[in-house]
């Protein structure tokens, strides 16, 4: 695994770096990449719209200095803002065992672990993918796309106490949906640097992890 720190970056920039490495990937030139970033305020639309979950005109947006961004990763709405850590994994999931259902669980694990890691415990809640505090109180949204069994985007963990961008929307489409963050559930100030250490460090050991047990399994 290659770890690339891209700092704060603009969302279509990104995602042509995704892009590139993606072809990369897919035809062997390099191996499986996270991409751990920022990104300036945008609000991106899935493959499963989120118009309708939009609070503002697109003309407020713009005025404010807000991107809106379609996008070809699978969910709904959300947005990304400084303070948040955007980690995007272009990873070959073709023949790895569990497939995508066990590409998320990987995925949730390495932010389980993370905000642990700070004292502050999250769950899964089945059939809403990404990390939440409780049931109502998201702290990491996940979506990704998938070209020729090799995926791109990824998950977006809130670490600043500001997470007043997601006033402007219904969180991921979902009804009664919060968003918190690090800081906010640990009662002190983290910064993304601190983070973007702890999860890399934790994203390899649940991908390291799970290879571990595949191959185990498969020398039964």
């Amino acid at each position: 695994m290659t770890i690339i720190d891209l700092g704060l970056i603009g969302y279509a920039r990104a995602e042509t770096i995704q892009l590139e490495t993606l072809d990369k990937v897919i035809s062997g030139e390099c191996g499986n990449t996270l991409f751990l970033l920022e990104h300036p305020k945008v609000i991106t639309l899935g493959r499963q719209g989120g118009t309708e979950n939009l609070h503002v005109n697109p003309a407020f947006l713009a005025a404010q200095g807000i991107e809106l961004a379609r996008t070809a990763r699978g969910g709904n709405i959300t947005c990304h803002f400084p303070g948040q850590l955007v980690a995007y994994p272009v990873w070959r999931v073709e023949k790895r065992p569990g497939g995508m259902r066990r590409f998320f669980h990987d995925m949730e694990a390495a932010v389980i672990a993370t905000c642990a890691a700070f004292g502050v415990d999250t769950v899964r809640r089945p059939g809403h993918p990404g990390v939440w505090v409780d049931e109502n109180r998201k702290i990491c949204s996940m979506g990704i796309g998938v070209r020729r069994w090799v995926t791109y985007h990824g998950l977006a963990l809130n670490v600043g106490r500001d997470v007043s961008l997601f006033d402007t929307i219904t969180l991921c489409g979902i009804q009664g949906a919060r968003p918190t963050s690090l800081s906010a559930e640990a009662g002190r100030d983290i910064t993304i640097k601190e983070v973007k250490h702890v999860f890399a460090r934790e994203f390899g050991k649940a991908f390291a992890d799970s290879a571990l047990a595949a191959d185990q399994a498969a020398r039964q």
